[in-house]
């Protein structure tokens, strides 16, 4: 049997037949040399790009000393990374998982947990937004309410509640005094790049004020430099009482985090949740290693100013080709491109024709995520490949 086979998988992925075995920077490499421009860093993942020196370090360096302990005990570099978090964010406390998905779970409980102490125990039920994308677990699929992925699995609404994204009227009309928290994603991923507007984050936020209620945002996408802040909520002006994060805080190393101020933080006491990995040895001395570059102000700048560069260039594109492309979204080095093809046909045009990688999105759009070390030269590259993408399209 071939080693590489995928017949040992569960069939819930469908990758091209492409085999990658190395990366370096921007590109990545496969089985046959082959070189490809990556503006997916494993969806938001790669944020310093592949193989980045100084992550790499840190990871050997760790390595030989000490991997895994559980939270059993105290771990170093653990007490390090979450000092500097809470230095450098609104939150006072963390707790450190795997995985996005974790984290939100953490959040989703830490919400709860917050009214129970206070005495306000029927406060259980959760406000998701449509279009939105927490995870795959049963809770961080009730918070994103995609029918498509709640098939099979959730017999019932587990205390979860949604409304349109942007629309407070709504939001308000299903706050009740069972509500404990409202989740949502500052700028949405996985449903199209969609980016919150300011005037309703801070109306969001009143409201969670004034019914007494809890704000929670999830940024395992958009935050950890992808947008030229450290977390989206600092561009946009809004302060959530839970933020999650994970994807680029760990550079490619599973890593994820939920913070909190100390009033929702101080309720989630011994016993009340746990991790057997979480901020294992391994896994935060390399996230120290990624916040060192992220958190530096001049390298933010320059993620901006990339940013913008690619979002002008792709504007452009939208008003040369407005029967291709459209509406151009986004913040920093997050970015979608609103296309009129099925957006599946130009991914694929543009992996096998142009060698370059990125990733589709709802509201039938491309996903761009490209490394945040990306330089011009390399967003060029981007730029004509969809120009000549453009130029050769045949529907199907």
């Amino acid at each position: 049997m071939n080693p590489t086979t995928r017949d040992a998988f569960m069939p819930v992925y469908a990758p091209p037949d492409i085999l990658f075995t190395r990366g370096e920077g921007c590109y990545l490499f496969t089985d046959t040399n082959d070189k490809y421009l990556d503006f997916t860093t494993g969806i938001a993942v790669n944020c310093l790009g592949h193989s980045h020196p100084h992550i790499v370090k840190a990871l050997k360096d760790q390595s030989d000393k000490l991997w895994h302990l559980s939270n059993m005990f105290r771990i170093e570099s653990a007490e390090t990374l979450a000092s500097r978090l809470a230095a450098l964010t609104f939150a006072d406390v963390m707790f450190f998982a795997n995985s996005g998905a974790e984290a939100n779970e953490c959040g989703l409980k830490a919400m709860r947990r917050y009214h129970y102490d206070k005495g306000d125990k029927q406060r259980t039920r959760i406000i998701g937004m449509t279009h939105s994308f927490h995870g795959r677990t049963i809770a961080t699929v009730c918070a994103s309410g995609n029918k498509s992925y709640m098939a099979g699995f959730i017999p019932n609404d587990y205390g979860f509640d949604q409304v349109e994204f942007g629309d407070i009227d709504a939001l308000k009309a299903t706050i009740t005094d069972e509500t404990a928290g409202i989740i949502l994603e500052p700028i949405q991923g996985e449903g199209g790049i969609n980016v919150a507007d300011k005037a309703y984050l801070q109306a969001v936020r009143d409201l969670c004020d004034a019914e007494g209620i809890l704000l929670m945002f999830d940024e395992v996408q958009c935050g950890a430099g992808r947008t030229g802040y450290l977390y989206a909520y600092e561009a946009l002006g809004v302060t959530p009482d839970v933020l999650t994060s994970a994807k680029g805080i760990g550079g490619g190393f599973p890593v994820g985090v939920c913070m909190a101020t100390n009033a929702v933080g101080q309720h989630m006491v011994v016993g009340t949740h746990g991790s057997t990995f979480g901020g294992n040895p391994l896994a935060t001395a390399v996230s120290n290693a990624v916040l060192d570059i992220i958190s530096d102000p001049a390298f933010l700048t320059q993620v901006r100013d990339n940013g913008e560069y690619l979002r002008a260039a792709l504007t452009q594109l939208a008003n040369k080709y407005p029967h291709v492309y459209g509406q151009v979204t986004g913040l920093g080095l997050m970015v979608g491109l609103k296309v009129t093809p099925p957006n599946t046909e130009l991914l694929t045009m543009l992996r096998n024709e142009h060698h370059i990688l990125v990733v589709k999105a709802g509201g039938n759009s491309l996903r761009l995520l490209p490394p945040l070390i990306v330089s011009k030269a390399e967003i060029d590259q981007l730029i004509n490949a969809l120009d000549q993408v453009a130029q050769t399209y045949q529907p199907s």
